[in-house]
């Protein structure tokens, strides 16, 4: 019997999920099945609707070889491993003869660690571990999500959180999870058998197709010890998010709540003298940080920099000594000393980075109203280690609705530490872009407008004219205006204002709900609008005429006191770059990009994204933001938007 063709397997794939092929879906199969076959690396740009995962999913699943799939948001993961895999492996299994396994691993902290449900969490002021579900008041919160989590852990296979609904807050959850720092090890817990985070490794192992996140998949690459299995072919779904994400992961914090938190955890486990030098150094830190501004440190102040060095003295003294004491008096004397290790250690590798000082790290200084002052490093670029540790001994795959920015694939792999497509080099990994289309047709379905008669924004100042603008959209287009704003200020500003101006178009506000009811009540009714930040760029996908006006405030670029971004801008120009073009350019077509991509999620949607900056239209870089966004129809005529908008706006009630 011949090995199926790949067309022939992905029109059973697309059957199984009630799909239709789409000339894009195949031509992405067709240059993921030559990618892997020919173990290379490739940027695949998809188009909202191209129906990307299959177009990655069975290429992979025909070649036989384990892969890994990394995703950045929880929706796709649990789409790939409650739809999208469970349909394609029962499809594809008559052609080829076998049936792929398939397994989600995340993060360990992720899981319900049955110790901490049964034996009770370390508390920072006592020598042994109290019973959560004693602690929290049955009436409280706490004390239902806690009941809540008990019960369920009786009949959970997975242990997995996400796995839990509706959830519970990240304080309970806190109460039954551990970090991989704190975990005590499968073979000397006493739940080492029943644990779920173990169960998923061993599930993992046996799969051939392992579906994790970009978290994960940052730890195994900076960490040095592999948490995934090994594999042949990685697929980075979501990939726009990808440095983000590692970036996030390779960012040490040290704030004094964090400090104060491990001198409790390690005082009754060592020796006075060490608790005591310990403490001495604390204090020393925390008393800089009340009196330090915010912005970057280029150079460490010396006097911040003797506390740092005391702090990471302390902590190795304090690392030593709690290997070398014991204490039985301790009850589950482990489980103490695994949380104040960990506590200990943590503190002690970012005083001890931040200290030595690489060329490579920036750090800074940041004060919250909320959560006070706090020391922060970052890596200035993660391209050198995504090169290294990414594109070696695999092929990897990444695709996204947004790669290409201005017009092609270099910004983002250059990013990624790749080089320019095609370029030759030892140390560079050799690749291939391709743009499968979308299979909308965006100059029919969509309109960019650019309000180009606007004053040009300044920061924090004034913009009564934009809301003028604002104002007479919504009112063009009924309601149904998704307000994508470029500071959470400018979103507040905005929904107060409008909800006195026009009163009859509710105006729905990021953070006053969840972010799912939110979009829920949204989607529900036409005439309401939603106004948000960052999270709403790139996380809203409502099909139809509830969001037929996508507006955006100004173009999002980095804020000019970004430390890391500013950082990265300055390290561009200092080596003959264009920082502007490669830093904040970049950064804004990508938001771009995912911001004007909410507009079009089906086949039958239309509207328009309006962008209430100037400078789209007048600016020289505006050609470069235009060219990464879809290449809806473009005008700077008020007054055609207007009409535009009305008639989508009687053609949509037609149909509500």
């Amino acid at each position: 019997m011949t090995q199926p063709s790949l067309p022939e397997l992905l029109h059973a794939a697309v059957t199984a999920v009630g799909g239709t092929e789409r000339p894009g879906q195949v031509a992405m199969a067709e240059a993921v099945a030559e990618a892997i076959d020919d173990g290379a690396h490739l940027l695949v740009q998809a188009g909202t609707g191209t129906g990307k995962s299959l177009g990655y999913l069975v290429p992979a699943l025909a070649h036989g070889e384990r892969v890994v799939v990394a995703t950045a948001t929880l929706a796709l993961q649990r789409q790939l491993v409650e739809r999208d895999l469970p349909r394609t492996v029962e499809a594809l299994h008559p052609l080829l003869r076998r049936r792929p396994e398939f397994a989600m691993l995340k993060g360990r902290s992720n899981y319900l660690c049955l110790h901490r449900l049964h034996e009770g969490v370390p508390q920072d002021e006592e020598e042994g571990l109290f019973d959560q579900f004693e602690a929290a008041a049955p009436t409280s919160k706490l004390g239902q999500d806690l009941l809540r989590l008990r019960d369920w852990s009786d009949e959970t296979e997975t242990g997995d959180r996400d796995d839990l609904t509706p959830g519970v807050s990240d304080r309970a959850w806190s109460q039954v999870s551990v970090s991989s720092r704190e975990c005590l090890g499968a073979t000397k817990c006493a739940y080492g058998a029943e644990c779920f985070a173990e169960a998923a490794r061993e599930r993992a192992k046996l799969a051939e197709v392992i579906v994790t996140n970009h978290a994960l998949l940052a730890i195994d690459a900076i960490e040095g010890a592999p948490v995934l299995p090994q594999h042949e072919v990685l697929i980075v779904d979501e990939a726009h998010e990808l440095v983000s994400r590692v970036t996030g992961v390779a960012t040490g914090e040290l704030t004094p709540g964090q400090v104060n938190r491990a001198v409790r955890r390690a005082a009754k486990l060592v020796n006075e003298k060490a608790a005591d030098q310990l403490q001495t150094a604390a204090e020393g830190f925390e008393r800089l940080m009340e009196l330090a501004l915010p912005g970057r440190l280029e150079e460490i102040p010396e006097d911040l920099g003797y506390a740092l060095m005391a702090l990471r003295d302390a902590c190795r003294t304090v690392i030593s000594a709690i290997g070398s004491t014991r204490d039985k008096s301790v009850q589950d004397e482990d489980a103490v000393r695994k949380q104040a290790l960990a506590s200990v250690e943590s503190v002690h590798d970012v005083a001890e980075r931040i200290t030595h000082g690489s060329e490579w790290d920036v750090v800074w200084y940041e004060r919250h109203d909320r959560f006070g002052a706090s020391l922060r490093v970052a890596p200035m670029s993660v391209s050198g280690l995504l090169r290294e540790k990414l594109f070696t001994d695999r092929s990897v795959v990444l695709t996204s609705a947004t790669l290409k920015l201005g017009g092609d694939f270099n910004g983002v792999g250059a990013s990624l530490g790749l080089g320019p497509e095609g370029a030759e080099g030892e140390d560079l990994p050799q690749w291939k872009g391709v743009d499968v289309g979308s299979p909308f047709d965006y100059p029919k379905q969509g309109i960019l407008y650019v309000a180009k008669h606007l004053a040009r924004p300044a920061r924090d100042g004034d913009r009564k004219d934009m809301l003028d603008e604002l104002t007479e959209l919504i009112q063009a287009a009924g309601g149904r205006t998704l307000g994508l704003f470029s500071s959470m200020r400018a979103a507040q500003l905005a929904a107060e204002e409008l909800r006195s101006r026009i009163p009859e178009y509710p105006i729905l506000l990021q953070g006053e709900e969840t972010l799912g009811e939110l979009i829920k009540n949204f989607a529900a009714d036409p005439r309401t609008c939603l106004f948000g930040t960052l999270s709403l760029w790139q996380g809203v996908d409502v099909p139809g005429p509830s969001c037929q006006l996508v507006v955006m405030d100004k173009i999002p670029f980095p804020r000019p006191d970004d430390p890391l971004m500013s950082a990265r801008q300055k390290a561009v120009e200092e080596a003959g770059g264009n920082g502007f073009m490669a830093v904040a350019a970049t950064h804004a077509a990508l938001l771009m990009a995912q911001g004007a991509g909410r507009l079009v999620r089906a086949s039958g949607d239309r509207g328009v994204v309006a962008v209430l900056d100037p400078r789209l239209a007048t600016a020289r870089y505006g050609s470069y933001l235009k060219a990464s966004m879809p290449d809806f129809w473009y005008t700077t005529d008020r007054n055609q938007v207007r009409k535009s908008l009305s008639a989508i706006d009687a053609a949509a009630k037609q149909t509500d």
